[in-house]
């Protein structure tokens, strides 16, 4: 494609951003949209966050996706910051409007329903409670996301309790702290398990007795390398239903995509298959 002076520019920041499947995903849906704008990695130090996000100011780029390690740091940024962003302690999305001021947003929520609802039908949030493991950023916006969804309770399972107790207490009524010790009752009854921790990457394992969710519970691994991480795996053996990560990254550039370029994507493209070719490439 040629760029001009009026190609809409987009992108994702990060650091390290090589690896993001991000621009496979939002280039594709562009190309196939015949619209005139590009998605662009943007890797940062550390240090100039803040400057290189300042500068954008003025709508010269439409908006940014956010990851690790800024995604705290982009709420602190904008001047007006969404509620499920708020709630959730954390961007993934940034609008540069054109009087100037930054939107802050967070769509990693809705990219998790998304891919509870594309890969097992007729999940419903409201059902019963919910674990989640972890209790960093990624388990926080989960926590948010289930409870702004109806979910009458979400358990929070983390090795330190302190931690797992901060952000309950953040999120209010309906979040409860567990230790992972505390695996074994907290996961009963419970109708989905989702890790949010780093537990998946580099085949490592988290050991959960998922012998006590019910049959007809579903498990989820924000990992999407390994697309099947050890939880996936051992959650087959048991005859549970399975949510990856890579659904999830899916479904929260799905909305970004519509902030930043104005349109929802185009549904006819199977982003999912370019993802895992990518995967498979670089593995």
């Amino acid at each position: 494609m040629m760029i001009t002076g009026k190609t809409r520019l987009a992108g994702v920041v990060g650091q390290p951003i090589g690896h993001s499947l991000s621009p496979i995903l939002h280039n594709a849906w562009l190309k196939a949209a015949d619209i005139d704008g590009i998605y662009a990695p943007f890797a940062l130090a550390e240090a100039r966050f803040e400057a290189f996000i300042e500068g954008l100011r003025g709508g010269s780029v439409s908006g940014l996706n956010v990851t690790l390690p800024f995604k705290i740091r982009a709420l602190a940024v904008a001047d007006q910051v969404r509620d499920r962003a708020r709630l959730a302690g954390a961007a993934n999305v940034l609008v540069f409007q054109d009087d100037g001021t930054i939107l802050a947003d967070n769509t990693d929520g809705l990219g998790l329903i998304l891919a509870f609802s594309s890969q097992a039908p007729g999940f419903n949030p409201q059902a019963g409670p919910v674990a989640i493991i972890g209790a960093g950023g990624g388990a926080q916006g989960a926590a948010a996301a289930f409870l702004e969804a109806g979910c009458p309770e979400v358990r929070l399972l983390n090795r330190t309790f302190d931690k797992a107790e901060q952000v309950a207490n953040s999120l209010g009524k309906g979040a409860q702290a567990w230790t992972l010790a505390e695996a074994g009752s907290a996961l009963h009854e419970v109708i989905a398990v989702i890790n949010a921790t780093s537990a998946g990457l580099l085949g490592a394992g988290l050991n959960l007795p998922l012998e006590v969710t019910p049959p007809d519970a579903v498990i989820m691994d924000m990992t999407y390398k390994p697309l099947i991480t050890p939880l996936l795996s051992q959650a087959v053996s048991l005859g549970r239903r399975t949510v990856d990560g890579l659904e999830m990254l899916i479904g929260q550039a799905r909305p970004s995509f519509a902030a930043f370029f104005g349109q929802d994507p185009p549904e006819e493209v199977d982003v999912r298959r370019l993802a895992l070719d990518a995967l498979e490439a670089g593995s």
